[in-house]
């Protein structure tokens, strides 16, 4: 497809913009330039120009009546010189063909200004979300600024179209009402005042359109808000079975949403109404006067004023539109404006350029304090003073929430300096904790814009252990990852991290707690060649929970409540330190004592480059089996003929009231023809009075309005119901879509559907698609009143028909492939600005901005271009339309001239050539929404792709429902699984059997993607099992309902997910608990202090993906749900990864207490934490290694979990003294706990080879 030129692409249109935009603020310094006021600037030549064809198109427009004048003038024998007729005929046709040119070039130059505006917004908007500061983000959820491009920007880009509309409507009725003075004189005062009542009682409906059209937009983002929750943590919801709570929500919100729909709809009916009525009410008023002031009626000014009449009935028909158009900029305008001009980050001033001067010095904070919050009481963080030299170790630990993310976010420059000062030297590299993928390749996500090299790009896998996962992937390193990273483990995501930070080949790296998603023998491994020899002589900060590792640092931050208690060496610390001591106690607590091997130190065994190239290069990538998970976007190929219509129509009995509006609109029509034929054949009737004349023409005429009114009414309600029907199937169809459908469509196809489309199909397409219609009956009634006055047109008027139709489907064919394109490019830019305003701290920590800005460009171009292209083409048809109706005009006029003078009445003669004038008009009128409706059924098209996703099984099986106390016992019997995520996709679980006994303690361990978090899948069923069964208490699992199935089974999952709304709601979104009972479980998984710390307790606010808490706290909410609950089985997915070791300590044994009696299923990477399971179950590679208590598996040889255990040990490193240290010097707060940790613990030991191992048991009661 071709390119836009140089100054229609989006970066010419954006620098430009910006260039004025700093004029301005340069010009007046203390005043916020208008925004408005730049974009008229930027393009106010070609507003100009535009202007000019729109003066000269209502200029010619404007000489029809005139000329019709003449000619009935000839016709009545009054020629003022030979040939006249002959004359006018041919002035006829050149006023047509130059009044069409103007108006082609008109609205090619204004579609043109439009695109290039909305190029520039989109651009704008995408620049500053990448700026916001941290309260604006709190007021603009990722949700609205996906709609401020997706649906704001793009009106804003429809209004130039209009602009020129809104001064020449007033021009052109200014024009008609001097060659309607000449036609009836005075009379033409009724008419002026007819006019003008209708515009005053058109302005408190403007009113209330705008106020709303405002509350719609508030109402579809706050729906568009819910949704996209939803959407995003679709598989929580199916884990926790709160679907269809979720969907009620959504459904609710939607309720609200259809008010005020309707409120705007009506409002359109009663405008369209008022109207396409005027012209009738006019010309009532007008001939009325024309009674009472005796002026006397010829055909000559009756059919003059008729035809004025119909030329200036479409721009009037035409002023609600305009009207609705400019009061949806305007509304759209104030929101991005609102955007646009909010505060921005100020961390310029954190980071500079590496100098000799500051030696090696990479990060210097005196007593800095740092606030999230604006004018907050308490800063987040205060009093912090931090050295960081180049080559330096610096770990930060403390309890959850104490503000070591935060401490990291101050060095990016994300968190607010607000007192003290911060220096930053040389360039970050930065590592979150929820880990951050793009959709793309892993090559992609690892190189992040640099330069490909060879060799630092295998040292970089080798590093971050990355060579076998790339070998299980079908396609190596370019393998596509889904949106979000859905296809990668959670150990794998962070390593693709690590892999991107390490390639930047930074001075300073910001590692925030990477370690957490991975298994102990990968973060060993990890830890020393990446953190201890790649970074060897980097600036490092890690934050971490795994004391293991501290010993090997130069200095090791303790930070509590925002502050750093004390900064020094491990063993500095642990003897001077009573909080650090608890902290590395309560992780022996967790480990066990026992010798262990020391961590290596940064000298010692590297990895020498050869070998590394080596066992790089032995493991080519195998050939690709199956196909990439994330597939093209869907669209229909060529005509789908009446499909999408008939789909829509279908909704709710559509067809009926369909049928009825078009109905009505036909006795319309009819009235219409009816009531000026009256007047042609009885206007120079002697036999007619005047007041029989005008009574009867003013009684057909009151009866069509009343058609009008029905018609419209129609109109709303088959749009009304459609959409009410559309969107109830789509909200279904995506709620009992299973998850491989949301692991395998990114994101923002859905959300483009269900913001864009929707809005489409509730807004646009009812009146479209009933104008569609009723343009087309208008063009043919014109045509058939030219051929009944003078039938010899039929001669051209039959191979024109024939040739329009040819160019309209030569036309179509092109265009609704441009307009699909342009839906699927549509999405391309909402998908890259999603996943950037995901991504916003990671792309400004590696200062990519600008590449992001760069792609974001293209994509705002590749949206652009078959846009550009559709409405080119769209003017390239009208242009031949408009000529070929010229033509029969002309044809008509000549015919009229050649017959001997009184074969026609001179009143047909100037019904016909009043018809014929506004031929023109009706036939574009026609096509144009034609073409209108053809694009915006598309909605209708992309919409009824996920209208019917092959759902799971259902919720609920009335006949094989469980008993309400099932599971009781919790027994889980696993009989040969086998797993395969799509049908063409190989096992990922190849025959596993086993048996957890109820109320046993299970551990699930193995090595990362070994397909641990797959078989919790298959126990909640998101995945159904390709072969064997799972049992519990004696139930196949595949035989009972969805619902009833995950709604008796309790578990933690491992990204902690919040929600929109307060504590209570995210604790019991279902309401189903008392206020005590929230309260008692907060206390039990120790986030009461936090919550009271609130002013408004269970009422505190939780933000969009709950980012006011600490990842911690969130995963300390979904143990609060699982308390909640209260199930017989409880799986604990990598639960406590993000949680220090006191504080995993207290949750073990809250668990423990509390769920005594369950089975509780564990997947862990912490192998203290599966220690003191009943039974541990090894997998690797899909299959059942082993499964035994663990105190025999570590004594086995060979044994999978035994490598595990050492592995373990061999990286953790002995905190000074034994168990027994454990309980010196304890905070009260925790001695209680402990002690009574203590009355139940036994130790028992175990040798296994070099290792004598100590485990604490706890005695089960």
């Amino acid at each position: 497809m071709p390119k836009l030129s140089e100054a229609e692409r989006a970066d010419s249109c954006y620098l430009l913009f910006l260039e004025l935009l700093n004029k301005q603020k340069q010009a007046n310094p203390s005043s916020q330039p208008s925004i408005l006021k730049t974009i008229i600037i930027c393009h106010w030549r070609e507003i100009l120009v535009s202007g000019f064809f729109a003066l000269l198109k209502i200029l010619t427009l404007s000489a029809g009546p005139l000329i019709l004048n003449s000619f009935i003038l000839v016709a009545e024998g009054h020629e003022s010189f030979e040939y006249e007729g002959y004359v006018l005929a041919i002035s006829l046709f050149c006023a047509k063909c130059i009044e069409s040119l103007s108006q082609r070039q008109w609205y090619f130059r204004v579609r043109l200004i439009g695109l290039k505006i909305r190029s520039l917004l989109t651009a704008a908007i995408y620049k500053k979300q990448l700026r916001l500061s941290n309260a604006a983000r709190s007021m603009h959820s990722s949700g609205e600024i996906t709609n401020y491009v997706t649906v704001d920007a793009y009106r804003i880009g429809e209004f130039p179209f209009w602009f020129h509309q809104t001064w020449t409507t007033s021009l052109q009725l200014c024009i008609a009402l001097v060659i309607l003075f000449r036609a009836v004189g005075l009379a033409t005062f009724a008419a002026l005042v007819v006019i003008i009542l209708t515009v005053i009682c058109n302005a408190p409906l403007a009113k209330l359109q705008h106020k709303f059209q405002r509350n719609l937009m508030v109402s579809q983002d706050e729906r568009l808000k819910a949704s996209s929750e939803a959407l995003i943590n679709m598989k929580v919801l199916k884990l926790y079975a709160w679907e269809s709570h979720f969907k009620k929500v959504i459904e609710k919100l939607r309720a609200v949403e259809y008010k005020w729909l309707q409120a705007v709809q009506l409002r359109k009916a009663y405008n369209s109404f008022l109207f396409w009525s005027s012209p009738v009410l006019v010309s009532a008023a007008t001939f009325g006067a024309c009674y009472f002031l005796n002026i006397p009626l010829h055909a000559s000014n009756v059919f003059t004023f008729v035809a004025t009449l119909r030329l200036v009935q479409d721009p009037i028909r035409a002023i609600p539109d305009v009207i609705g158009i400019v009061i949806q900029a305007k509304v759209a305008f104030a929101r991005v404006l609102k955007f646009l001009e909010a505060p921005e980050l100020q961390s310029g001033n954190v980071r500079k350029k590496r100098h000799m001067e500051n030696g090696d010095l990479a990060i210097s904070i005196k007593s800095g304090g740092f606030s999230w919050e604006e004018n907050a009481s308490k800063p987040t963080l205060r009093d912090i003073t931090l050295e960081v030299r180049m080559g330096e170790k610096v770990a930060v630990c403390g309890e959850v929430g104490s503000g070591k993310s935060t401490l990291l976010a101050a060095i990016l420059g994300e968190v607010p300096n607000v007192q003290g000062s911060i220096q930053v030297f040389g360039k970050i590299a930065y590592v979150s904790q929820t880990a951050w993928i793009q959709t793309g390749t892993i090559q992609d996500n690892i190189l992040f814009g640099s330069a490909m090299d060879k060799q630092r790009y295998e040292e970089t896998l080798e590093r971050c252990s990355l060579v076998k996962d790339l070998e299980l992937f079908p396609y190596g390193d370019q393998t596509e990852i889904g949106e979000r990273g859905v296809n990668l483990s959670g150990g794998q995501k962070q390593r693709i991290q690590l892999a991107r930070a390490l390639y930047q080949d930074a001075d300073i790296y910001l590692l925030d707690d990477p370690f957490s998603a991975v298994d102990a023998h990968t973060a060993t491994s990890l830890f020393n060649e990446y953190v201890m020899e790649a970074l060897a002589s980097k600036a490092v900060l890690l934050v971490t929970h795994q004391v293991d590792f501290l010993p090997a640092f130069d200095s090791v931050l303790l930070m509590s409540d925002g502050e750093i208690l004390q900064a020094a060496s491990y063993h500095h610390l642990l003897a001077s330190s009573q909080e650090f001591q608890d902290l590395v106690n309560a992780h022996k607590e967790t480990a066990g004592g026992g010798r262990a091997a020391e961590v290596n130190p940064a000298k010692g065994h590297g990895t020498s480059t050869t070998e590394i190239k080596k066992s790089y290069v032995e493991k080519e990538f195998k050939e690709p089996v199956g196909d990439q998970l994330i597939k093209q976007e869907e669209r229909e190929k060529g005509d789908t003929g009446l499909k999408p219509y008939l789909q829509y129509l279908n909704q709710n009995k559509g067809f009926v009231f369909f049928f009825l509006s078009t109905f009505f609109h036909l006795l319309f029509v009819c009235g219409q023809i009816a009531q000026n034929s009256w007047m042609a054949a009885n206007v120079d009737n002697p036999n007619v009075s005047s007041l029989k004349l005008i009574t009867v023409y003013l009684a057909i005429g009151v009866f069509s309005t009343l058609l009008l009114l029905s018609r419209s009414l129609f109109t709303v309600t088959l749009g009304m119901r459609s959409s009410r029907s559309l969107f109830s199937q789509l909200l279904n169809s995506l709620f009992r879509a299973p998850m491989s459908f949301y692991d395998s469509t990114p994101l923002g196809r859905i959300l483009s559907r269900v913001s864009v489309d929707l809005s489409i199909v509730d807004l646009d397409i009812p009146f479209s698609l009933i104008f569609a219609f009723v343009a087309t009956l208008n063009t043919y009634s014109n045509l058939g009143v030219l051929a009944v006055v003078t039938w010899q047109v039929l001669f051209v008027s039959v191979p024109m028909i024939y040739l329009v139709i040819r160019l309209q489907n030569y036309y179509f064919s092109t265009a609704k492939e441009l307009m699909r394109i342009n839906g699927t490019t549509k999405s391309l830019v909402a998908n890259h600005l999603a996943e950037s305003i995901a991504g916003a701290v990671t792309i400004r920590a590696f200062e990519e901005e600008e590449r992001f800005f760069a792609t974001s460009l293209e994509l705002i171009d590749t949206n652009a271009s078959p846009f550009f292209l559709s409405f080119t083409a769209n003017e390239w048809l009208i242009q031949r339309l408009e000529t070929l109706s010229a033509v029969v005009l002309a044809s008509a006029a000549l015919c009229m001239v050649l017959l001997p003078p009184g074969t026609f009445s001179s009143g047909f003669i100037g019904m016909a050539l009043s018809y014929g004038l506004s031929l023109n008009i009706s036939l574009v009128f026609s096509i144009q929404n034609q073409c209108t409706i053809a694009n915006y059924i598309i909605s209708v098209e992309r919409l009824n792709q996920y209208m019917d996703i092959p759902s799971e099984a259902p919720e609920v099986i009335e006949e094989n429902r469980p008993p309400s106390n099932w599971p009781a016992v919790g027994k889980v019997e696993i009989r040969d699984l086998q797993i395969r995520y799509r049908s063409d996709a190989p096992l990922v679980l190849r025959g596993i059997s086993c048996t957890f006994q109820g109320g046993h303690k299970i551990g699930i361990v193995g090595r990362t993607g070994g397909g641990k978090t797959t078989l919790i899948g298959a126990l909640f069923r998101l995945v159904e099992p390709a072969g064997g069964k799972i049992l519990v208490d004696g139930i196949d699992i595949c035989t009972i309902g969805l619902h009833d199935l995950r709604s008796r089974f309790g578990i933690i999952p491992q990204d902690p997910t919040l929600f929109n709304g307060t504590v209570r709601y995210n604790l019991d979104p279902l309401s189903q608990h008392t206020d005590q009972e929230i309260w008692e479980v907060l206390d039990k998984c120790q986030l009461r202090e936090a919550v009271q710390e609130k002013e408004d307790g269970l009422d505190s606010l939780v933000v969009e993906d709950g980012l006011n808490w600490s990842m911690g706290q969130r995963q300390l909410f979904c143990l609060g749900r699982a308390l909640l609950r209260r199930s017989r089985v409880l799986v604990l997915d990598e639960a406590t990864a993000s949680i220090d070791n006191a504080t995993d300590l207290i949750l073990q044994k809250t668990i423990r207490t509390e769920f005594a009696d369950c089975t509780v299923i564990t997947v862990a990477h912490r192998i203290p934490t599966v220690m003191d399971c009943t039974m541990v179950l090894a997998i690797s590679d899909g299959k059942l290694v082993e499964y035994d208590e663990p105190t025999k598996l570590i004594q086995r040889e060979g044994s999978l979990f035994g490598q595990l255990v050492q592995e373990y040990w061999s990286h953790y490193h002995s905190a000074e003294g034994s168990v027994s240290s454990c309980f010196r010097g304890t905070t009260t707060r925790d001695k209680g706990k402990l002690e009574q940790a203590e009355e139940k613990m036994t130790f028992q030991e175990i040798n296994y080879g070099s290792f004598s191992i100590i485990i604490p048991c706890f005695s089960r009661q």
